[in-house]
């Protein structure tokens, strides 16, 4: 712009024959190999160098994806994994529960059985028991039965009847006969 300004100065000055457009052959032969000069040089340095560092911009942003592909792959594969162990980790809880039920139903079967079988044994032996105490109560009754027998007999008889044999046969008799009462007023009743 300078240069044309000089230009329009120099030719008004030689008269204003010129346009002031066109530069002089001289500036216009300098611009050129100027021009040529800057253009080789930038060709021949900055070019291969610009070109060089797009190439490794260009390997950077794409091993960059690369990785982060290779990254998100990984990061895939990690999930899965983790969603397979959970799967199996909630399978194996699901299991474990199940056969913790088996066994609680198993354990209270047999404390069931257990306590059955104890509480037939105590029944027996609470049987058992009722049947001694009924047998010595008996023994006990008939003992006493037999004395009293025994002796208001004598007094009906007016004799004695100290004789044990004797004793035995009348207290035998007459509970023998107080038996035989008792089932005929349980026949009656019935």
């Amino acid at each position: 712009m300078s240069n044309l300004l000089a230009a329009a100065a120099v030719a008004a000055e030689e008269g204003g024959h010129g346009n002031p457009l066109l530069p002089h052959a001289s500036e216009l032969v300098f611009g050129t190999i100027s021009f040529a000069i800057v253009l080789i040089l930038v060709g021949w340095k900055l070019v291969p160098q610009i070109q060089k560092t797009l190439e490794e911009r260009t390997d950077a942003i794409e091993g960059g994806l690369k990785r982060a592909e290779e990254v998100q792959q990984e990061a895939k594969e990690t999930l899965e994994a983790y969603k397979r162990q959970l799967a199996e980790a909630r399978h194996d809880a699901a299991r474990l529960r199940e056969e913790a039920k088996e066994q609680g139903a198993q354990i209270i079967a047999e404390m069931r059985q257990e306590a059955q079988a104890e509480a037939r044994r105590i029944v027996e032996a609470a049987h058992a028991q009722i049947e001694a105490d009924r047998q010595q109560a008996l023994q006990q009754l008939r003992a006493e039965i037999g004395a009293l027998s025994v002796e208001l007999a004598g007094r009906v008889v007016g004799e004695s009847l100290e004789d044990s044999a004797r004793q035995s046969r009348v207290v035998d008799r007459f509970l023998a006969e107080l038996e035989e009462r008792t089932r005929t007023q349980e026949r009656i009743s019935s």
